[in-house]
């Protein structure tokens, strides 16, 4: 009688599940497929993902829209068919020349594409432990809102303690990360949001709080040091006419455009005001890195920062989650649970 044939020894384990884009669309475009798992090259570092954040990005990379995008991530359909940027899980494997990482590591971390799978390598430089006291989910939420509000306050903004900050769509990933980043900068914080969000951003440590449904934050008479914007709907005018002589207005790459150029026209008139104004005017680029990376998952261990998630979804249920990104008014992050 022939010996039967353990369940373990049926795994494949040069396949895993992963969510496809195979043409540019909405999140009904997805599809959930077996293919090849990846091998880390030299400086990479294997992840298992337990978790994956939804992000403006991923929507944009998924209609490839604005259309100018496409001349750098494919013409026709995404050059990475595996969309996905924010991820949290367990190291499984590392390539060669990787000396920060071991097999069994939790880590968090961003990569330009591949995170809505099952496995997915990583650079070594773009990852982190992952912060003690935090849930994998919490933890797949906070590398890109988390490091994007943290260089837009920080390094862009010249944030210091005692100053006071305005935050424009506050409500979002970045915005609620913003909130609490900028307190633990010491600065006095002002959130504009829609109404069903003011108790949220409260709750933060938000000092004031805007409706705009109900009230014009640029006719308040108040200036601030920095103006965080995350929305672009607002002209430059506006913007500079609540900023102390001195201020500085901060704008994210993300708004506003139309479809062809995005924000790059936008981006224009903000970096040639900047030649002739006293106030600074400056442009918003996140670039991942570990020490940013390291510096935030601090804060979450010293209970100072925590992503706000709004909803899950199963990773086979990953169209209907960027699709709710797609839609707008997301409050906090998306997050996906392989």
């Amino acid at each position: 009688m022939s010996e039967a044939k353990s369940p373990q020894s049926t795994v494949d384990i040069s396949t895993m599940t992963a969510v496809i884009a195979p043409r540019y669309g909405t999140g009904s475009v997805l599809r959930t497929e077996v293919v090849d798992r990846p091998n880390p090259r030299p400086g990479e570092v294997l992840v298992r993902v337990r978790a994956a954040a939804v992000c403006q990005g991923d929507a944009h990379l998924l209609t490839g829209t604005p259309y100018l995008l496409r001349l750098g991530f494919g013409l026709r359909r995404p050059k990475d068919p595996i969309i996905g940027h924010d991820l949290a899980g367990e190291v499984v494997a590392v390539g060669r020349e990787v000396t920060g990482f071991r097999r069994g590591d939790q880590v968090f971390g961003s990569v330009n594409a591949g995170a809505f799978a099952e496995y997915v390598c990583v650079a070594e430089q773009r990852l982190a432990l992952a912060p003690t006291g935090l849930s994998i989910e919490e933890a797949a939420a906070l590398p890109d809102s988390g490091m994007t509000a943290l260089q837009g306050l920080r390094d862009v903004g010249r944030l210091r303690a005692g100053q006071s900050v305005l935050v424009n769509g506050a409500s979002g990933g970045v915005g609620t990360a913003a909130i609490q980043l900028a307190k633990a900068l010491g600065a006095e914080v002002t959130a504009v949001c829609s109404t069903r969000h003011i108790e949220l951003l409260r709750s933060l440590g938000a000092d004031h709080v805007i409706d705009y449904t109900t009230d014009d934050f640029t006719a308040s008479g108040r200036r601030y040091d920095v103006l965080l914007d995350l929305i672009g709907n607002r002209s430059l005018r506006d913007s500079r006419r609540i900023l102390t002589p001195k201020g500085v207005f901060v704008s994210s790459a993300g708004a506003p455009g139309g479809n062809w150029a995005g924000p790059v026209v936008w981006m224009g008139k903000v970096l040639l005001a900047n030649l002739f104004v006293s106030q600074k005017i400056g442009v918003l680029l996140m670039r991942p890195q570990r020490a940013d990376l390291e510096f935030l998952a601090g804060l979450a261990a010293d209970g100072r920062f925590r992503p706000v998630i709004e909803k899950q979804y199963p990773l086979v249920e990953a169209a209907s989650a960027v699709q709710h990104i797609i839609d707008g008014h997301a409050q906090g992050k998306t997050v996906l649970v392989g």
